[in-house]
Parts: C-alpha cells; structure tokens; sequence
C-alpha cells in the first residue's frame, strides 16, 4: 500500500519499503536510465576521442620532424645571423647619430600606426 506524506502531499515509496513506488521509486528509475544513456554516449564517443587522439599524436610528430631540420639550420647559420644582428644595430645607431630629429620623427610616426593598429 502506498503511503503519502502529510507536509507535501507526494506519495512516499510505499509501506513495504522497497523504495520502487513513488517519487522515490521514480526517481530511481530515472538515475538508472540517464546511467544507462551516458554509458551508451560514452561508448559512442569512444572512437571519435581515440581518431582525434590518433591525429593530434600525427601532428605532434610532424611538427618535431620539421622542428629538427629548422633548429639546425639555424645552428649552422648562427654566426652570419649574429653578424646580420651586429651590422643592423650599428648601421641604425649611426643613422640616428646622424639624423637624431628624423629618427624620432619615424618613431614617433611608427608609434602612432602600430597604437592604432592594436586597437
């Protein structure tokens, strides 16, 4: 026999105390069934998860295999770029030594364009 609560009026699970009847009961039943969806869900979402794990694992090794060759070039070319570096920063500080208010006129303008750009 069903019993229902006084203070809500809901029936309360039964007088036998299994707790399938009622709201209870209902609610069971429900926790079951959702369980039941996720765990098919999962399932699905399995393979999807393993393709995608698959292809970001390609192109971590993809990405090294052109780092490697990249990093080295650059080893073996350090020197020239150094000396690029060196000729750059001494041809600039002459030029500013040189023409100072032309300089800060560029700046000033470059200044302006990339405040500009960035908003």
């Amino acid at each position: 026999m069903q019993t229902t609560d006084p203070t809500t009026g809901f029936p309360t699970g039964g007088s036998n105390g299994s707790g399938n009847t009622g709201i209870e009961g209902t609610m069971n039943r429900t926790a079951s069934s959702a369980h039941g969806v996720v765990d098919r869900a999962a399932s699905a979402a399995r393979p999807v998860i393993d393709r995608v794990a698959s292809s970001a694992h390609q192109a971590l090794d993809k990405a090294v295999s052109v780092a490697g060759p990249t990093a080295e070039w650059l080893n073996e070319r350090k020197e020239t770029l150094k000396q690029t570096q060196d000729r750059l920063v001494t041809d600039t500080r002459d030029y500013v030594t040189t023409n100072p208010l032309k300089a800060v006129g560029i700046a000033l303008a470059a200044g302006l364009i990339i405040g500009r750009l960035m908003r």
